[in-house]
């Protein structure tokens, strides 16, 4: 068993010895010069040792203080390294990344495991929502948004463009422009109207053909849901080829005529006003490196 003495004694030698003064090893450690004095005095009659020669307005270590000094400020400076290093595996990093329901779903959820592969000392917080949130408000780090821009009070850089054109599932047959009379268009909602939205009359327009209304026509308000009645072969859907990239490598999908016609760009946006923290540099690149390998 070991014979040691009270911890608040030995405390209160280290910060003494370290400072050269029992005042200012009192102010550190937050208690009166009187206080370091009675700990030092009981350490010394535990040891049997004197410690410190005490002088005008310092004290000055002994022999045996000065072997006694480096022991004990290693072993404290090495604990609280240990403590140190210990809170900081326990101290998780979060970035919350937010993105349209369709792109989460479609695009970035699946390759999550990429990311926690890379950095397994940072959680990721998805945040799907057709709505643009607050950066401002820490709801989301880092937003992916759709769109022409501009984004005021923004940092906004070009992820990449997408294109979109007609796609069905294997299962309706081989189809062509003259069977897009005979087979229901699915189409969605866009949540904001532009003019050079990726529509299914824009798209009839660049291949030519006269826009009318269709019979039997699917219209959902979400875009996830048309890729499902596509993917389901309830019709032709006007999609995003870089959203079914997936699908239509696997073959769940096919693209049976053109054209395509461009779409908007998705962005990275990030609040102008607040600091940059590294976790948020490494989920960026992440991004912008899984978006050149998309392309």
């Amino acid at each position: 068993m070991r014979r040691l003495p009270p911890l608040s004694a030995l405390r209160a030698f280290e910060a003494a010895a370290r400072h050269g003064s029992f005042k200012q090893a009192a102010n550190e450690l937050a208690v009166t010069p009187t206080a370091i004095s009675h700990q030092i005095r009981s350490l010394e009659q535990f040891t049997g040792l004197t410690l410190f020669e005490r002088q005008v307005r310092k004290v000055v270590l002994t022999d045996a203080g000065l072997e006694l000094y480096p022991v004990l400020r290693d072993g404290f400076n090495a604990f609280e390294t240990v403590l140190q290093r210990l809170g900081t595996a326990q101290e998780r990093r979060r970035v919350i990344i937010s993105a349209t329901n369709a792109f989460m779903a479609r695009w970035l959820a699946p390759r999550v495991a990429d990311f926690q592969k890379l950095h397994p000392e940072i959680d990721l917080e998805l945040y799907a929502s057709d709505q643009a949130v607050d950066l401002g408000s820490d709801v989301a780090d880092i937003a992916i948004r759709y769109g022409r821009g501009p984004y005021p009070g923004m940092v906004a850089e070009p992820l990449f463009a997408d294109c979109f054109a007609p796609v069905c599932s294997p299962q309706l047959g081989p189809l062509g422009l003259a069977d897009l009379d005979q087979v229901p268009l699915i189409d969605f909602k866009w949540t904001r109207d532009h003019p050079l939205n990726p529509t299914w009359q824009n798209w009839f327009a660049a291949a030519g053909l006269p826009w009318k209304a269709r019979r039997g026509q699917l219209l959902f308000s979400d875009e996830g849901h048309a890729i499902q009645a596509a993917l389901a072969g309830q019709g032709i859907a006007l999609l995003s080829l870089e959203l079914v990239a997936a699908d239509i490598a696997a073959g769940r999908l096919t693209q049976p005529f053109g054209p395509s016609i461009p779409g908007h760009t998705y962005h990275l946006v990030r609040s102008a006003g607040h600091p940059q923290a590294p976790h948020v540099d490494s989920a960026l690149a992440w991004l912008r490196g899984q978006a050149r390998g998309a392309a």
